[in-house]
């Protein structure tokens, strides 16, 4: 049956997808997706280097408007099937991935470490760490869902890991207002003194929290997943402005940087918008800045960030096939990705169609938020394997082939227990020995997305979630790209 939005046979609708598929995976049928269009790391997070790094490159990028995003809408439709061997690879790459998320996670608390050894022959927690990540658990849970629908794991096993993170985190875990810490002691969950109270990476926990509630459908999950999300208190995070502060802080009180500007920001604002008990005004969904990005011939909406922006709120929220007044974000999504590629192959490098991508990740000197269009940080040959991986529903035959290309040429260094390092350098020969919690699920949730289309379909089960993008302004655009 056909289930808001997708297709006959349970596949999201994505971008004219075809639901009258053959060969079977899984129940679901192999995805005929269309592309349009042509052509030792220092704890710091993402936003704050980002901060550091690129923050001067917003100046004068203005305010997005209706028309300025839809610019990226395309006609040309070009069939793309998945094929065996491209099943068999994002198979394996999954299946890694969810090996972090079970091996890496403590038992008791079920936090997940930020980072752990890649080059490992035996599973286990890597004793070597400490620092678990809200955000790295936030993956975890959605990563526990994909893994019981592949029976990875026996399903009681996953039920106790679920509820165990669920009941830790509702009642050990210290917290402000709802929110917490990014940066935890992986078995105490003590907060580590550099850590900050985070509204982003507090909104990625929930994510997985949520897509747990309506994937198991158990009354102890839901129990504790609601509980979680209901003592949010959204407002507070406001600070008396119409927009998120970044955090708060115990000796400071709330950072003064603002989610004012489109990133992955959109999660944040529509679970603040759909929360049945501490919600905030559907205009705050206007509040915040959309800036139009022009690179070559593509033109969308965009800050000066890396490519993850573009990815982490579609992991759960299904924008496909919808808009509100400002755009259709998945199409917006798509150009991005191919602009950052085409953007990759024109700074030389040794980039190239089999070798491109970098998003905020490690580099050989530490932790960069790096990439473009236009340049940020230190791109210098490195290739990051989540930048594609994070991208698989947008441009499935251009991110698949590179990710295939990249195991096939380096698997051997680039390749470890756990699926891809979190980045490398061939020609320095630099292989990172970790991978990164965040980097590993993005890529794990949106190949699942490619395949199944399981994190969208099971989140959007929640009603807070369809609501608050029905207040928001969303609607269907039907057939009528």
């Amino acid at each position: 049956m056909p289930h808001r939005g997708y297709g006959e046979i349970g596949v999201p609708a994505v971008r004219g997808m075809s639901a009258g598929t053959n060969s079977a995976e899984n129940g679901w049928g192999e995805l005929t997706i269309d592309r349009r269009g042509s052509r030792g790391p220092t704890h710091i997070s993402r936003r704050d280097s980002m901060k550091l790094m690129g923050g001067a490159a917003l100046a004068g990028l203005g305010l997005g408007v209706p028309g300025v995003a839809r610019a990226g809408m395309r006609q040309a439709v070009v069939p793309y099937r998945l094929s065996h061997d491209d099943v068999a690879f994002l198979e394996d790459m999954q299946h890694a991935a969810c090996l972090f998320f079970w091996e890496q996670a403590d038992p008791v608390s079920g936090q997940v470490l930020d980072r752990a050894a890649n080059k490992v022959s035996a599973g286990g927690i890597d004793k070597e760490r400490r620092i678990a990540s809200i955000a790295a658990t936030g993956f975890g849970l959605s990563a526990l869902c994909i893994a019981d629908s592949r029976k990875y794991y026996p399903r009681k096993d996953i039920l106790q890991r679920v509820q165990a993170t669920l009941q830790f985190h509702l009642n050990r875990m210290p917290h402000q207002h709802g929110f917490l810490f990014h940066f935890n002691d992986v078995q105490t969950g003590e907060p580590f003194g550099f850590s900050e109270v985070s509204s982003i990476d507090t909104a990625i926990f929930l994510c997985g929290a949520l897509t747990a509630r309506a994937y198991f459908n158990d009354p102890d999950i839901t129990d504790l997943a609601t509980q979680l999300y209901e003592r949010v208190d959204w407002p507070w995070m406001l600070n008396g402005g119409d927009t998120f502060s970044m955090g708060w802080r115990p000796a400071s009180g709330f950072i003064r940087s603002r989610w004012n500007h489109y990133c992955e920001l959109m999660m944040m604002y529509l679970l603040a918008i759909g929360s049945k008990t501490h919600s905030i005004s559907p205009d705050c969904w206007d509040a915040f800045t959309r800036p139009p990005m022009i690179y070559d011939e593509y033109e969308y909406i965009s800050g000066a960030d890396p490519l993850f922006v573009h990815q982490y709120s579609h992991a759960w929220f299904d924008f496909a096939k919808k808009e509100d007044a400002y755009a259709n974000y998945f199409e917006n999504s798509v150009t991005a990705t191919e602009a950052h590629k085409a953007f990759c192959i024109a700074q030389g490098r040794g980039y190239s169609d089999d070798y491109w991508g970098i998003t905020a990740s490690d580099w050989e000197h530490g932790y960069a938020a790096w990439g473009g269009p236009p340049v940020m940080g230190p791109v210098n040959g490195t290739v990051v394997p989540c930048a594609a991986a994070g991208s698989l529903p947008f441009l499935p035959q251009e991110c698949v082939h590179v990710l295939r290309a990249l195991k096939d040429k380096f698997g051997v260094d680039a390749w470890g227990r756990y699926g891809f390092c979190d980045a490398f350098h061939p020609e320095l020969l630099w292989f990172d020995p970790d991978v990164l919690g965040i980097d590993l699920g993005i890529g794990l949730l949106m190949a699942e997305n490619l395949r199944t289309g399981l994190l969208w379909k099971t989140f959007m089960q929640n009603p807070e979630a369809v609501t608050a993008m029905d207040l928001c302004g969303f609607v269907s655009t039907g057939n009528k790209e």
